[in-house]
């Protein structure tokens, strides 16, 4: 009897382990899925009814600044899975109090500024009665193509705030030229600025702007990619390609690129589902952080649901990622912990933690639902 209860007791043991270990691995139900978005988006809709609200930080801004217009991309992808009244109007509401215009107008050139004409657009396209939606950021893009300067996205962001908003263009007016002129100043990004170039085209991630191209290094001695920038880069490929002709030429220069993007970011991935705020240097405030974890969560699963990446071989890393942002990320009542605030490069907005507001909630929650929603989408 004691020679059996010595075998059985570390078998039940590792048993009991092996199951845990199955539990924990288990990827989160659709079901969890969309709970955690509505959550989250309960929370954000709760503090800010008011839609045009001004936002007070080191100082006061309108709401249709970029980091509202991102948070307006995630609610337009989750409202297409989940068509709630409340979030269409929510998101009308918006559009009317800035009278479908942008912080700047319709000479604005700043990329941060046309940002919020992405949803415009698609709340255009939900009613195509309602010309005024896209009138204002149709006339914005229109006096940049009406010049030849092509230098204006020279900080990577500005690829996730602007790309999009021309491929939309030119998918609603059947205008290759907002396609053509984008093409231009995404190459001009890629190869020019910062004189060769932001992309790095060995190891396949972007420097930020020109400040960070070498001799700038990380405190190891190593190149300084920021992840939230290569979030905004990874996201524009994905958003731009939604919109984009399937047999315009640019198809291949963005699929290539987000392919090579991927297998780059894959490689440094932590081992808890999340990247660090600094891609190659993960001592240098290395820790969990939601908003590049977020966009390459939706950029991963984009590929997956778009046929381009091996289901096989990228869906663990998405499911794995999605419910680290869920378990890890989601408070209770809502509240988004782990989220880098404003800035340009891995010491911006520190520290970051579960527990500590960023300067904008908005952004960081349009990543988390973009992230979602794609999760959301794989069968």
């Amino acid at each position: 009897m004691k020679r059996l209860r010595s075998i059985l007791l570390p078998m039940t043991v590792f048993l009991f382990i092996c199951g845990l270990y199955q539990l924990q691995a288990q990827p989160l139900s659709r079901e969890r899925t969309m709970q955690a978005m509505v959550l989250a988006n309960k929370y954000f809709m709760e503090k800010w009814p008011d839609v045009g609200k001004t936002i007070v930080t080191d100082r006061e801004r309108p709401s249709n600044i970029w980091t509202r217009g991102v948070y307006y991309e995630g609610l337009m992808a989750l409202y297409k899975l989940n068509p709630s009244p409340v979030y269409l109007d929510y998101a009308v509401r918006w559009g009317e109090f800035h009278k479908w215009s942008m912080r700047g107008g319709v000479k604005t050139r700043n990329a941060d500024d046309q940002c919020c004409g992405q949803t415009y657009i698609d709340l255009y396209l939900l009613d195509t009665t309602r010309k005024e939606r896209i009138r204002d950021i149709k006339a914005c893009i229109d006096n940049m193509l009406a010049t030849d300067k092509i230098d204006d996205w020279w900080w990577i962001d500005a690829l996730q705030m602007a790309m999009p908003v021309f491929a939309r263009l030119g998918y609603v007016y059947k205008d290759n030229g907002y396609f053509d002129r984008m093409f231009e100043m995404y190459m001009h990004t890629k190869t020019k600025h910062g004189d060769n170039g932001l992309y790095n085209t060995v190891e396949h991630l972007w420097w930020r702007d020109k400040d960070f191209v070498p001799p700038y290094k990380e405190p190891n001695g190593r190149n300084c990619y920021w992840s939230r920038g290569n979030g905004w880069v990874l996201a524009a490929l994905v958003r731009t390609l939604d919109w984009l002709p399937k047999k315009s030429p640019y198809r291949k220069e963005f699929i290539t690129t987000y392919k090579e993007m991927v297998d780059a970011l894959v490689a440094c991935r932590r081992d808890d589902g999340f990247w660090n705020v600094s891609l190659h240097d993960p001592n240098h405030f290395g820790g969990k952080e939601l908003t590049g974890t977020s966009l390459f969560t939706y950029g991963i699963a984009w590929g997956i649901n778009n046929g381009i990446l091996s289901r096989k071989k990228y869906l663990p890393i998405v499911q794995s990622s999605w419910k680290a942002l869920v378990e890890d990320c989601l408070h209770p009542n809502g509240f988004l912990g782990y989220v880098q605030g404003t800035g340009k490069e891995p010491k911006d907005s520190q520290p970051v933690g579960y527990d500590i507001v960023p300067n904008f909630e908005d952004f960081g929650l349009g990543c988390f639902l973009l992230a979602g929603s794609e999760v959301y989408k794989i069968k």
